[in-house]
């Protein structure tokens, strides 16, 4: 009887210590902000933050404003004007996001998970070597932020670790692409990192993968075989094109065309 009393007990103790282990701690954000949007959780559900902690510098270490939280809403017009940015963009010809993409750059749902919206914003607004520069409003820079919010959590950022690029200041061009395109355009490559050295010409960073704007034509993508007939004459294409003719032999195109090939990339097919 007496062991059976402490058995008993000792289970008491252990549902109490559970069930303590997994309650949620004080709300404390509520003594300084009112409430809104209930239905979606707690204050930190949103804007992460610290709401346990009392002193403000400590509750608000992380804490997400109003303006980048708005992915957390159903249906926010804000994330899916951001998700159509990162469409126009091409974002995922070098990231993935939302789980798509090409693995050539960092993946924007790791960021997610662990950049602020400063360190985002700086990120676009001086990028890496390689990065194209986008000329982006404030409106658009927040619906983009919450865009990338938004696909981290879908496309679980935690997942995989994202490919090291290594960036070295090259000097006399050794590869084909910075002697033949260089001039002009700018690429990421997976084989060789950076390559180009002109924002002249469109950024042609993961050109033959899915990930690229179709614009081979109107809705057409690229491919090995309408980029050579470009290379050999792009006023064939588009009568109007600056574009000069690139005379490659085929050695040339088989070696731009293994520059120009990403691996280490989620198609279409394979999304979640």
């Amino acid at each position: 009887m007496v062991v059976r009393t402490f058995l008993l007990s000792v289970a008491v103790l252990l549902v109490a210590v559970a069930a303590g282990a997994t309650a949620r701690p004080p709300d404390r954000c509520l003594a300084c902000h009112p409430p809104h949007y209930r239905q979606q959780g707690s204050c930190s559900d949103c804007h992460r933050g610290n709401p346990a902690a009392a002193r403000k510098s400590i509750a608000h270490a992380g804490l997400l404003a109003g303006r980048y939280a708005v992915f957390t809403l159903p249906g926010s017009p804000v994330v899916k004007k951001g998700e159509r940015l990162l469409e126009q963009f091409a974002c995922r010809r070098c990231h993935v996001s939302g789980g798509r993409g090409n693995r050539l750059a960092a993946s924007l749902d790791a960021v997610a998970a662990e950049r602020s919206p400063a360190e985002i914003v700086a990120a676009i607004g001086n990028p890496a070597e390689g990065m194209p520069r986008f000329a982006i409003g404030d409106a658009q820079l927040t619906a983009v932020v919450n865009g990338l919010y938004y696909g981290g959590t879908r496309g679980k950022g935690g997942e995989e670790r994202p490919r090291v690029v290594f960036f070295e200041k090259r000097g006399a061009a050794d590869d084909l692409f910075t002697r033949k395109c260089g001039s002009c355009h700018r690429l990421l490559s997976e084989r060789l990192g950076a390559l180009g050295r002109s924002d002249a010409g469109p950024n042609l960073s993961g050109l033959l993968t899915p990930h690229y704007p179709r614009n081979a034509g109107p809705g057409v993508p690229w491919t090995e075989q309408r980029l050579k007939d470009w290379l050999y004459n792009p006023r064939t294409v588009r009568p109007w094109s600056l574009m000069q003719p690139v005379r490659l032999s085929d050695g040339e195109l088989h070696e731009l065309m293994r520059i120009l090939t990403v691996t280490h990339r989620k198609d279409p097919a394979s999304f979640r």
